[in-house]
């Protein structure tokens, strides 16, 4: 699940903060990094503990209409959606209940935000055109889930609040993260039922190596890169930039150079990125042209065995 892009975020966000607070202790700083890794995992259980806990409410309050419609000899509410076939095998999952259970993770203490959330859910006309519809389907359930992440759970501002308030390492994963759940809903199949895998921590050692070895690099080899980059700034002072967008180029300079196997214009255009999502509305520009003459100096003087990189990222 703790993909390169993720990773990359995560070495800019530490690293900055690495500078800022004058540490000097590389040790504590990869510590930090695989913890911080960590509790996006974490999170990605979270949420979908969520959707277990917002199925146990329906079922609680379902059971009480029914006792209500069986004491007024009323009709009985409809029980498709707290017996939606993909909540239920989420619930019974192992890998997820043990994970759960091994870090504590409960909403009890937010049962004010599962019923809120419930509660938008019933109005929707998502609910209302799944109770009507005559396609009752392991399928039509599971894409009702998705459907209802994507629309009410996905970018949710009272939910960023709450999980902000639970974990400061949360800040800034939940588009990573909620991509990954809507990604687990799609995988689902009812045959596999509690047995059905969810994403790894890591899909492979490689991944997890990366994470160590780009923050060490990038520190260790930090004046070295300082010289590269003030070489290629066509005399730009490298005081005047931005810090973020030093450290942006700084972490992108050590991913060239520490792993011959990324493309240079793949490394320009995810710190690109990067500098999108974390510096200010133009550095990217910067960035991107700052990277990319890094990128053919690297070349021209035979310090990475790279071929030169695609015209500059947009």
């Amino acid at each position: 699940m703790i993909n390169r892009e993720l990773i990359r975020l995560k070495v800019v966000q530490l690293v900055y903060a690495y500078y800022q607070n004058g540490e000097n202790n590389l040790k504590n700083l990869e510590q930090e990094l695989q913890f911080s890794l960590g509790k996006a995992y974490e999170m990605y259980h979270v949420l979908l503990q969520l959707i277990v806990s917002v199925t146990d409410e329906a079922r609680r309050r379902h059971d009480a209409a029914v006792a209500a419609a069986e004491r007024n000899g009323s009709a009985r509410p409809s029980d498709r959606f707290v017996y939606n076939r993909f909540a239920i095998q989420l619930a019974s999952n192992r890998q997820l209940r043990e994970y759960v259970e091994a870090h504590n993770i409960s909403w009890t203490d937010n049962v004010n935000y599962v019923r809120q959330l419930l509660k938008r859910i019933e109005e929707s006309y998502l609910y209302a055109d799944y109770i009507a519809s005559e396609e009752d389907s392991y399928a039509a359930d599971r894409e009702l889930w998705r459907k209802i992440y994507r629309n009410f759970i996905e970018g949710d501002e009272d939910l960023d609040t709450l999980l902000e308030e639970q974990s400061v390492y949360w800040n800034d994963d939940r588009t990573i993260v909620d991509s990954f759940v809507v990604k687990t809903i799609k995988r689902f199949d009812d045959k596999k039922g509690k047995n059905q895998e969810l994403l790894p921590e890591y899909s492979n050692d490689e991944d997890r190596d990366y994470a160590s070895r780009l923050v060490r690099a990038a520190v260790i080899n930090q004046q070295d890169i300082q010289r590269m980059i003030q070489d290629a700034s066509l005399n730009w002072d490298f005081s005047r930039m931005t810090y973020m967008d030093a450290v942006i180029i700084q972490i992108a300079a050590a991913e060239m150079l520490q792993f011959p196997t990324i493309p240079l214009n793949v490394s320009i255009s995810e710190y690109v990125s990067v500098a999108r999502y974390y510096s200010t509305p133009q550095s990217w520009r910067y960035v991107n042209g700052m990277l990319d003459r890094l990128a053919r100096m690297m070349v021209e003087l035979n310090i990475v065995p790279k071929k030169l990189p695609m015209p500059e990222a947009e």
